[in-house]
C-alpha cells in the first residue's frame, strides 16, 4: 500500500527510519534500565523522583571526569604541606646557629657512658666505637641511572663497615634547609653526635667516594690526642693556605665539646643566600688558587684551620700516609698494576683504602668532567673492591668493567677450614682482639 501511495524507493526509506526508529527507543529503554540498576533509580517509586536522582548522580560526575587523571586532590588542612620544597624564611640579622649552644658534653656524654656499661665508646683500648655517616638527596636522581650508582656506593660502604665491625647511618634528609649542598652534612653530623654519646668517631663519607681496600683497618692508635682527622697536608694548610690543601669529603670526628665548638665555628658560612656568597668571595681572597664561586665547607675549613690555629691546630690530625680520601682521577687507571704487584691491606699508593669521585655527580645531569667517563670509572672502583668481598666466598667479577661475576675456586666439603687470607670472614674476630692492620 505504501508503495503505491510514495513509491517503491520513498517505501523503503519509510522502512529504515521506522526500523531505526524502534532500535533507537529501545536503546533509550536500555539505558534507563542500566541506570536504575546501578546508580539506585527507581527506590522512590515515581518517573519524576527518578529523574532527579539520576540528574544528582550525574552531576558531579560529569564535573569530576576531566580532572581525576590529572589532578590529585588535596586535603583543605594539608596546604601548609602542598609544596614540600617551600621554604622558611629566615631572618638574616640573626646569626645562624647549628641549635642550642651546649658547653658541657664532655660531662654529659661521661655521665651517660657510667650509667651505661653496656654499651662503651671502646670495643677494646685499641678499638673505638665509630659510626659511618653517608647520605643521599631525599628527591631523584636527575640522571635517571644515577640512583643505581649510589645503590652500588652504599653497598661497598656496608661490606667495609660489616668486615670492621663499624655501625653505619643513611641519611636521606634534610635537616637544615639553610644548609643544602655542600654544607648538609653539619647539621647532620651534630645531631649524630648528641644522639649517639656511645660512638666515639663519627667517620663522614661522601656517597660519591668508595672503599678500594676491605682490609686496610685505620690506625686507630694513632688519633689517640686527635678530635679531627682529614686526608691533607699541614705545608698547603697551614703555610700554603692552599684550599685543596684538605679533603673534607672522608674525615673523622671525635665526639667530645672539643667537636661541638668546631661545628659551632664552621657552620657560620654555611646559609645559602647572601651569606653563602659573600663568604665565597671572601674565601677566594683569602685561600690560594681557589676559584670564585660560594662559600664552600672544604674552603671554609681551610680558613678556619689556617686563621685560628691556637684554636684548632693541636687537635686536627692531617693524614697523608694512606688514602683516608683518594682522587679517583690517579688512581682507577692504576688498578690492574696494584693486582699484579700488591695486595689489600696497605690503604695507600700501592692499595688505596678510598677512590673519590670528586666532580663526577653521578647523580646529577652536569658535573665537571663527561658522565660516561664517571659511570664507567665508578663501575671499575666498584667492582675492585667488590672483588675483594666475592673472592672471600670463591667468586670475583669476569674484568674490572664487567657485572657478571665467575667462579674462582671449587666448593669446599669443609667449608668452616677454607682460609681467609685477608681475614675478611670475621668481623667480629677483629673487633673482639682489637686488629689493626695499619699501626
Amino acid at each position: 500500500m505504501l508503495q503505491r501511495l510514495l513509491g517503491e524507493r520513498r517505501a523503503r526509506q519509510a522502512h529504515r527510519a521506522l526500523r531505526n526508529g524502534k532500535l533507537t527507543v529501545l536503546c533509550l529503554l536500555m539505558t534507563v534500565v542500566v541506570l536504575r540498576g546501578t546508580i539506585g533509580a527507581g527506590k522512590f517509586g515515581t518517573p519524576g523522583q527518578d529523574l532527579s536522582e539520576i540528574r544528582h548522580h550525574l552531576r558531579p560526575l560529569r564535573r569530576s571526569l576531566p580532572h581525576r587523571a590529572l589532578v590529585e586532590e588535596q586535603p583543605k588542612h594539608a596546604d601548609a604541606d602542598a609544596d614540600d620544597d617551600r621554604d622558611e624564611e629566615r631572618d638574616p640579622s640573626v646569626p645562624y646557629s647549628l641549635g642550642p649552644r651546649i658547653s658541657d658534653w664532655d660531662s654529659q656524654r661521661s655521665a651517660w657512658l657510667s650509667s651505661h656499661p653496656g654499651r662503651p665508646s671502646f670495643l677494646t683500648p685499641a678499638k673505638p666505637r665509630v659510626l659511618l655517616v653517608t647520605g643521599s638527596s631525599p628527591k631523584p636522581c636527575e640522571n635517571p641511572v644515577g640512583d643505581h650508582y649510589l645503590l652500588k656506593s652504599i653497598k661497598n660502604k656496608i661490606d667495609y663497615c660489616r668486615v670492621h665491625g663499624i655501625e653505619i647511618f643513611y641519611n636521606m634528609a634534610l635537616l637544615d634547609a639553610e644548609m643544602a649542598g655542600f654544607w648538609a652534612k653539619l647539621p647532620l653530623i651534630r645531631t649524630l653526635l648528641l644522639s649517639h654519646p656511645d660512638v666515639e668517631f663519627l667517620w663522614w663519607m661522601d656517597s660519591d667516594a668508595m672503599f678500594t681496600d676491605m682490609a686496610f683497618e685505620l690506625p686507630w692508635g694513632r688519633y689517640s690526642s686527635s678530635n679531627l682527622v682529614m686526608h691533607g697536608w699541614n705545608e698547603m694548610v697551614y703555610d700554603d693556605k692552599n684550599w685543596i690543601g684538605l679533603n673534607t669529603g672522608s674525615f673523622l670526628l671525635r665526639n667530645c665539646q672539643w667537636s661541638l665548638d668546631l661545628l659551632d665555628a664552621w657552620a657560620p658560612m654555611g646559609p645559602k643566600g647572601k651569606v653563602r656568597a659573600d663568604a665565597g668571595k671572601v674565601l677566594t681572597a683569602f685561600l690560594k688558587d681557589r676559584p670564585a664561586f660560594e662559600a664552600d665547607d672544604q674552603s671554609a675549613m681551610v680558613y678556619l684551620l689556617a686563621t685560628q690555629q691556637d684554636l684548632w691546630r693541636e687537635k686536627v690530625y692531617l693524614e697523608s700516609a694512606y688514602y683516608l680520601h683518594g682522587y679517583w682521577g690517579i688512581l682507577v687507571d692504576n688498578y690492574e698494576e696494584y693486582i699484579e704487584k700488591y695486595r689489600p691491606g696497605f690503604g695507600d699508593h700501592r692499595w688505596p683504602l678510598v677512590t673519590h669521585f670528586v666532580g663526577c655527580k653521578p647523580c646529577g645531569k652536569f658535573g665537571d668532567y663527561p658522565v660516561e667517563r664517571c659511570l664507567k670509572q665508578m663501575d671499575r672502583a666498584f667492582n675492585f673492591g667488590d672483588n675483594q668481598v666475592l673472592q672471600m666466598y670463591g667468586f670475583e667479577h669476569r674484568s674490572l668493567a664487567s657485572r657478571r661475576v665467575r667462579r674462582i675456586r671449587n666448593e669446599t666439603s669443609s667449608p668452616l677450614e677454607a682460609r681467609d687470607e685477608l681475614g675478611l670472614l670475621h668481623p667480629d674476630f677483629k673487633a673482639v682482639h682489637g686488629t689493626n692492620a695499619g699501626s
